[in-house]
């Protein structure tokens, strides 16, 4: 078994954008950070820092999973701060990318690094072996590089490069410990520039420039072919120059140029005329808000090089080309873009040509296998797809032949052949393992313990995993298990919204879980937990006047949250991506959750002119009677969430979840999605373990009654007048008051579960019978926004 990296305290040198955000998500994570920088000019030494912990909470995406956690990082600088080193079990440098700056600090901290620390450069693609020459030997072998990819709290990949010094122990510590506490999916790569991800991805990017010049075509055309289109994010090639910063980009291209002259492809690496005319203008992108793109009042432009001015974007995909990219069969697709004589189709062969040429002819100098080329890709770059396996899909053998063919006429980026191994393959990625050139065979997967926490890793091309022992399944759920005493329970309906079909089979699925398993688990293979319950069936109820069929299914969704929080084994939801409306109530149900970091969970029913009526009010009227305890006040708990409800606010994390009240402090927080199942079943194990359960029927709930009602409808009535919400708004919003606080009766009356689930069920009932409300279910159904009326 490997040794664990056990980090109490970690420190950040450097607070610009990638030091203070890795600090945050240290935070976000439960590590005790502080965070250094240089000593300010004047005033509070540690200004500079400070300064940069309050930024964060600017920034956007939010590096913070909860503003709050900001206070929790330590300010200090490298004149005064020094000592608090010799606390630390893990320093990260981020400063500036320069070799002599990160040298220098180096020098400077060593004598405080304690002896069984671990010192990081995140580098994004300096020398780590060059780093490590200026250490004392003592700290060489625990010294490696560790590069995350910006933002750092969202983007999966998280490069791990060993100097010849590291030691392995380390190098495994330190995967264990980005993998399971920061979520990370790591990569072991070579100490070769820029390492994996933007040795790849930049050079993906120079080929798009140059074929963007070769052929005449417009940034926005480019972003249109380059983006979703072929399963790449929306922000493609020139708007994800603009956000990462032309400067940035042109000093990463220059980067390339210095350090690796006997590149094949070097004469490449250099700058578009109209790059560095646009970084000499200072138009460096979205920092300056103007690169390839500006914004002009409402609109976009894109860049004109010939007119040397903006233009609208037009850049639509090409009908032929679009009909291509529709094509199922990757072979035949492929085929097709070669065949192809429209410029956009030529484009896009040619980039995926040379950037399958360049990703084979480097691999061996880069990484150890082709999987951690595709990976990195994949959550460094959100391509869809890594290059080896876009070139396996399409035909491993007929693709190295048209490379071939290409290299041969001189239409390639570089004249460079084709590794031998291509030839002697059929793809890189088997049953097996992944091709290593270094080893010339299929290597498997890391071996490292953590991984056994990964029931369902990210599958590469062709990966499958054993999906468990089915033990009830229909059109709604599927119940099944592996060889241990904890159930599975996953939906099958589209964004695994909640149905007829999955409530029978949830109640199904407990009772099966009661009599043959010590707990169950709701858990689905993909995000997301649960998009809330079936608006289109609901509608159609409604609109054939079946009212009291549509009371029979709001009565099925209540009877399933009980049966979820009666059961007589620990059901626990796992939740990630989205929980919202019947999805967020199941998990407020549960004996507990089990959170992804990323989960985004709200109680949104008043969008769409409803109120939540799957038990979630009434829980919330429960948990503010548990809180008060006896004599205590009531009301005070139930601002909160009233406000999360009434305004249908969703947590932009699982953190933020629990201060909106829509998820219990008790919850438990995960930061990798893969290990997402196994902490869940080990929390279901631990609760059956320990003699679980249920909790008794809350028949004592004292609730905040008519004087509630009327607290909570002042708030509302100066919203009204301020005209922040509409008449329908207000209806909906006392609605939620009126239930929350046990209906109009008397401050301090006791109700049990049951007059609060009626009371819920009446107010839903009544307000999908108004023509507005219909009118907003409608539109959420055909537009996917909602209404306001």
């Amino acid at each position: 078994m490997s040794k664990k990296l056990l980090v109490r305290r970690a420190a950040v040198l450097g607070a610009g954008v990638m030091g203070a955000q890795i600090a945050a998500h240290l935070t976000n994570a439960g590590v005790d950070t502080v965070l250094f920088d240089l000593p300010a000019k004047e005033g509070d030494p540690n200004g500079v820092v400070t300064k940069a912990i309050a930024n964060l909470a600017k920034l956007s995406p939010a590096p913070l999973a909860d503003k709050s956690l900001a206070e929790r990082i330590t300010p200090a600088n490298y004149e005064t701060g020094l000592e608090l080193l010799r606390g630390c079990d893990l320093v990260i440098e981020a400063i500036a990318e320069r070799m002599d700056w990160k040298q220098d600090l180096y020098k400077n901290i060593a004598p405080f690094v304690p002896a069984h620390a671990v010192l990081a450069s995140n580098t994004s693609g300096l020398g780590i072996n060059a780093l490590a020459d200026v250490l004392p030997e003592e700290l060489r072998h625990r010294f490696l590089g560790v590069h995350f990819f910006n933002p750092p709290r969202y983007m999966h990949l998280a490069e791990l490069i060993p100097a010849k010094t590291t030691d392995r122990e380390v190098l495994d510590g330190l995967e264990t410990f980005l993998t399971t506490t920061l979520g990370k999916g790591v990569v072991i790569a070579k100490d070769t520039p820029n390492f994996i991800g933007n040795r790849i991805g930049v050079f993906s990017m120079l080929a798009a420039m140059h074929h963007t010049e070769r052929l005449g075509l417009g940034f926005d055309t480019v972003d249109s072919l380059t983006g979703p289109a072929i399963g790449r994010p929306k922000s493609a090639t020139y708007r994800t120059a603009d956000v990462v910063g032309l400067d940035t980009m042109a000093h990463v291209i220059k980067t390339m140029a210095d350090t690796l002259p006997n590149d094949p492809w070097h004469q490449h690496f250099k700058a578009p005329v109209w790059l560095t005319g646009l970084v000499e203008k200072g138009a460096l992108g979205q920092k300056t808000g103007a690169g390839f793109y500006t914004k002009r009042g409402k609109d976009i432009l894109v860049l004109d090089v010939a007119a040397r001015d903006y233009r609208p974007t037009v850049g639509d995909l090409d009908p032929d080309v679009a009909a291509i990219l529709k094509e199922r069969d990757p072979a035949k697709k492929f085929a097709a873009l070669r065949a192809s004589e429209n410029p956009q189709a030529q484009f896009l062969w040619s980039v995926f040509r040379d950037t399958f040429h360049y990703s084979a002819y480097h691999l061996q100098d880069i990484a150890d296998t082709a999987r951690d080329v595709d990976f990195a890709m994949r959550w460094g770059y959100g391509w869809s797809q890594g290059p080896f396996e876009t070139w396996q899909s399409a035909g491993w053998q007929q693709v190295a032949q048209w490379i071939a063919e290409d290299v041969a006429a001189g239409k390639t980026m570089a004249n460079a052949p084709l590794p031998a191994w291509v030839a002697a393959r059929n793809g890189v990625h088997e049953a097996t393992g992944s091709f290593s050139p270094a080893q010339n065979a299929a290597v498997a997967r890391s071996s490292n313990p953590v991984y056994a926490r990964q029931r369902f890793p990210d599958p590469l091309l062709g990966e499958q995993f054993a999906p468990g022992k089915t033990l009830f399944e229909h059109d709604g759920i599927r119940l099944w298990a592996d060889d241990d005493d904890i159930a599975v329970v996953s939906f099958k309906t589209k964004m695994h919204t909640v149905s007829d079909k999955v409530l029978d089979g949830l109640q199904e699925a407990i009772g099966i879980a009661e009599r043959d398993f010590g707990g169950l688990v709701i858990w689905q293979p993909k995000e997301p937990f649960s998009a809330g319950a079936d608006l289109a069936g609901a509608l159609g109820l409604l609109q054939a006047g079946n009212v009291a069929g549509f009371e029979a299914m709001v009565e099925n969704f209540q009877r399933t949250s009980q049966r979820i929080k009666y059961a007589l084994v620990p059901v626990v939801a796992a939740v990630r991506g989205l929980a919202l409306g019947g999805g967020c109530e199941f998990q407020m149900h549960a004996a507990c959750s089990v959170f992804a970091l990323e989960s985004y969970v709200g109680l949104v029913e008043a969008g769409v002119g409803l109120l939540p009526a799957g038990g979630g009010l009434k829980e919330f009227a429960v948990r503010a009677s548990q809180a008060a305890g006896p004599g205590g006040d009531v009301f005070a708990h139930l601002k909160t969430p009233f406000e999360s409800v009434a305004m249908a606010k969703v947590s932009t994390s699982a953190f933020e979840a629990k201060s909106l009240k829509l998820a219990r402090e008790s919850d438990v927080v995960v930061f990798n999605t893969h290990e997402l199942l196994h902490a869940a079943k080990a929390q279901a194990r631990g609760m059956a373990e320990a003699g679980y359960r249920p909790p008794l029927p809350a028949r004592n709930v004292v609730v905040a009654g008519d004087v509630g009602i009327a607290s909570l409808q002042m708030m509302l009535i100066n919203m009204l007048e301020g005209m922040f919400i509409s008449p329908h708004d207000y209806e909906i919003a006392t609605r939620i008051a009126t239930v929350m606080c046990g209906g109009a009766v008397d401050r301090g009356s006791v109700v049990d579960e049951e007059w609060l689930l009626k009371l819920e069920r009446q107010h839903f009932v009544e307000l999908a019978q108004m023509e507005k409300t219909q009118q907003r279910i409608a539109h959420m159904l055909q537009t996917g926004k909602p209404l306001r009326n």
